[in-house]
């Protein structure tokens, strides 16, 4: 990796809370600077100290990606990491949702990262040791339950993409990881388990495993980390 961490810059989608507030407090104590998106930015506080640009992110506007990127690159001149965190859960079974239903879990949690990775691209390969995270979900590996269903096909999708990206880059030296996390204690989880928060994975242990991940060498890439709170078959 290069030598000039302080230098390096990272966007971060869903920055406002939960996991995405935690990956910029842990980046911004590594040196990164942050740019960090949210549909208001007003209610969004970067890390103290942090060296950071807060913009507007809707995942549902085709053009906020290209806005958000381009006032990234205009701001610190470079874009070193896209995390691809923000994502939403429709918690209904593939039979009792509606093409809406679908069409708005695809847009938010595939559609979107796609396109902000294609609008930072550029900077991504100029970089040199560009990287990729995306937020995606045991969800994207297995089937846990029925109302978990369409979500799983997003996060799926979501798996895939990051998988994709990986080889669309690797011969450029950008790499892509999908981490692939059961419940976590955010509001999200907060409404889908009646298991205490505190026997969840942490935010900010997912933090913890991005920050390590961004430092890794070309030649230790990582295509996916899942992680679990559970004893379960497989994961």
């Amino acid at each position: 990796m290069p030598s000039e961490t302080i230098a390096r810059v990272a966007m971060i989608s869903g920055a406002r809370r939960g996991i995405g507030a935690e990956i910029a407090t842990a980046l911004a104590r590594a040196g990164w600077r942050l740019s960090l998106g949210a549909r208001d930015p007003a209610s969004l506080t970067p890390p103290d100290g942090a060296d950071a640009l807060v913009h507007r992110f809707d995942a549902r506007d085709p053009d906020s990606e290209r806005l958000w990127a381009e006032a990234t690159a205009e701001r610190f001149g470079r874009i070193d990491a896209v995390i691809a965190n923000a994502g939403i859960m429709i918690p209904k079974t593939v039979i009792a949702a509606d093409d809406a239903d679908l069409d708005d879990l695809i847009q938010v949690n595939v559609k979107s990262p796609l396109r902000l990775v294609r609008a930072a691209w550029p900077h991504l390969v100029a970089s040199g040791h560009g990287r990729v995270v995306t937020i995606a979900s045991l969800s994207g590996k297995r089937v846990k339950s029925a109302t978990s269903g369409l979500y799983a096909v997003s996060k799926f999708a979501a798996l895939a993409l990051t998988h994709a990206i990986r080889h669309a880059g690797w011969d450029e030296g950008v790499r892509a990881t999908a981490i692939c996390p059961g419940f976590v204690a955010t509001d999200m989880a907060a409404g889908l388990t009646s298991r205490p928060a505190e026997s969840l994975t942490q935010p900010r242990d997912v933090a913890r495993i991005v920050a390590f991940l961004l430092d890794l060498p070309d030649t230790a890439s990582i295509a996916e980390i899942p992680i679990n709170s559970t004893l379960e078959e497989s994961w």
